[in-house]
């Protein structure tokens, strides 16, 4: 899977607006297009795309942490976001654009370090102008909730 190391390796505007969303992170999942910076530096990667929905697999790690060593909250709320924005990308159509105006995050236990999870997000909907998403992490082995969260997303057409 490619990662983007510099701004030059991420795809240009023309590229994006040429695919509808869900062939742009159909692209990404396929490893012909690089995976987010974001992805690289927290972490997780993209293992499921389909029309609606997104689940990226992640493990947090030391890097990862607050003051006093725990999971930062900022793990948690970019991984959700970045599921449940990209599933609302995988409804936007050719020559439009999303950009997220609001999340909620709810974290209702611990992520150990070290323990890989699984962050899902699916579209609630989806109209002209605003995508809403809902989103979970749980874990891989133990299949126990460890946060959720809500997103509304600002759909623009480009010209």
């Amino acid at each position: 899977m490619p990662d983007a190391t510099n701004l030059s390796d991420l795809p240009d505007k023309n590229k994006v607006l040429s695919m509808s969303g869900l062939e742009f992170m159909k692209e990404i999942y396929k490893g012909n297009l690089p995976r987010p910076p974001i992805a690289r530096l927290l972490n997780f990667y993209l293992t499921d795309v389909i029309e609606g929905g997104i689940t990226y697999t992640g493990t947090p790690n030391f890097d990862h942490t607050n003051p006093m060593g725990s999971l930062h909250g900022g793990w948690y709320g970019t991984i959700l976001d970045s599921c449940m924005a990209c599933a609302v990308m995988t409804k936007v159509p050719k020559g439009s654009m999303y950009t997220t105006l609001e999340y909620k995050v709810n974290i209702t236990r611990s992520i150990p370090l070290g323990m890989e999870v699984t962050a899902r997000g699916w579209v609630q909907h989806v109209g002209r102008s605003t995508g809403v998403a809902a989103s979970e992490i749980r874990g891989v082995d133990d299949q126990k909730t460890y946060a959720t969260g809500s997103t509304t997303c600002l759909i623009m057409k480009v010209s």
